[in-house]
This record gives C-alpha cells, structure tokens and sequence, in this order.
C-alpha cells in the first residue's frame, strides 16, 4: 500500500541519518554509504539519484526529477496527503493522483468499481478524461459519476484555453475548454480539475501498449507522465478536446500531461 511504502521510505530517511550524525561524530565507523549519502547532502541531491552512491532513498520513493530541497517539500505534502486518508478512510473530493506510489493501480480500481456497479466486466472497460471547470481541489465538494477527481496536473506543448468555449456537461460535472497553442514563457501552465471517468471500450477504439487509442478527429490522445522526464514514467492516455490546435498538430508539438515539475 501506499502507506507502507511511505513509511519504509520514512524509517530509512531516519535510520540513515542517524548513522550518518553517529558516524560523523566518531561514534561508528564511517561506510561507504555513509560517506555517499554524506555527499548526496554535500551537493543538495535526492540521496540514490547518483547511480554509482550505494546509499539511496530514491530507490524506495517515486520517480522524481526536482532537487533534494523541493523533493523533500513534497514528501511532506504527500505524507498530509496519506495522513488525511487514512483518518477518514474516504477518498478524497479531489485525489493528488502524482501522490500516489503507483498510479495505474488507481485507475485499475476505479474501472472495477464502475464495473461492478454497472454489472460490466473489467476487461471491457476503459477511462476517458475531461477538463471541469474547477482550478482548486478545494471546490471539488461531491464525488463525480463513475469516475473521480484528481488535481496536480501540469501541461507540456500548450495550453488548456477556455475562452470562448461554452460549459457542457458531462455525467453532471461541468467541463469547459480544448487545447491551444501555448503562450511565450508559459512552459507548464497548471490545469483545471481533471474529471476521470470510467467507460465501456467501443469496437473503434483501438487496443494499444499505452491504452485503447479513441479515433474520433476532435480528440487528441494525450500521454500522461509521472515527470517531465517522459518515457518510462508514463502512466496512462488522457483524451483531450481540441479545436485549432488540431491532434496531428498537438502530437507534433509533443503535447503531454504531467504530475511533477523539476522544482
């Protein structure tokens, strides 16, 4: 569980530095993961980032690219993330899903509520995504149909513009908005509350490694990765409304979503 891999994660931080503060002192004898974690901290580095250090955290954390500052401020906000769960065994209005140690899981758990609900089987079942009309997790005050609500999403390649665009709903949330060209200097705008829905697969729909791929000419199929690092951290393919900004022109321009900047 998400749970205890944090609390492994928390008990090494611990335990390591408190041989590390003995061994400094002349109390133990100083390792060589000691002396490496001593200059993971040296050079402000996420301790394992540097693949030839025998000590690492980040073996044990989530795939991250900022440095050891900010990596350390966001451990703390995805531990008052679990903190608040676990208190009220309630999934949050709105989830931080790039909390999460393993997202994909989460989506797997969503379809399967749906499906038993909807009395559908789980290997015919899928998600597509819309954008609402919420910027703050805190205006999230219901759960949505079939799906959830999750927020910390970051865009790389463009924009989500809503100007101009009507409010349409969808299974009683409000969504508004396509994907734009992106403005200068605005390198990863943050997004709106992102409505995940679970769906029966269609015939069309065509079954790919990264997910089923929707055919329809208004609808980009945007990868969506743990960091801007891309590649193996990709978790799962959104489905984006587009206007001017055309799919073939949003895959040309690398469009891609993600839960984690550098800083």
């Amino acid at each position: 569980s998400g749970g205890g891999r944090m609390n492994l994660l928390l008990n090494l931080i611990r335990d390591s530095l408190e041989e590390l503060i003995k061994g400094l002192a002349g109390s133990l004898n100083m390792t060589q993961q000691m002396e490496d974690l001593n200059e993971a901290l040296t050079l402000m580095e996420v301790p394992g980032r540097n693949p030839f250090h025998t000590a690492s955290w980040e073996k044990f954390a989530w795939p991250s690219t900022k440095g050891l500052m900010q990596w350390f401020a966001d451990s703390i906000l995805r531990v008052d993330q679990l903190d608040e769960w676990t208190e009220t065994l309630q999934l949050p209005y709105s989830l931080w899903m790039g909390a999460l140690f393993n997202p994909t899981s989460f989506l797997t758990a969503i379809k399967q509520v749906v499906s038993r609900s909807t009395g559908s089987a789980l290997d015919q079942m899928s998600t597509e995504t819309h954008f609402s009309t919420m910027m703050e997790k805190s205006e999230a005050t219901k759960y949505p149909e079939n799906g959830t609500y999750v927020h910390g999403i970051y865009m790389e390649g463009a924009r989500w513009n809503t100007e101009g665009y009507d409010i349409k709903d969808v299974s009683g949330t409000s969504t508004q908005g396509a994907v734009a060209e992106s403005r200068p200097k605005e390198l990863y705008p943050a997004m709106p509350l992102m409505y995940i829905k679970a769906v029966p697969i269609q015939p069309s729909w065509d079954p790919q490694s990264v997910g089923y791929i929707r055919p329809e000419p208004f609808l980009y199929n945007c990868p969506v990765y743990y960091t801007v690092f891309r590649g193996p951290v990709f978790i799962f393919t959104a489905t984006l409304m587009t206007d001017a900004l055309n799919p073939n022109a949003c895959t040309l321009a690398g469009v891609a979503l993600m839960f984690s900047l550098t800083d």
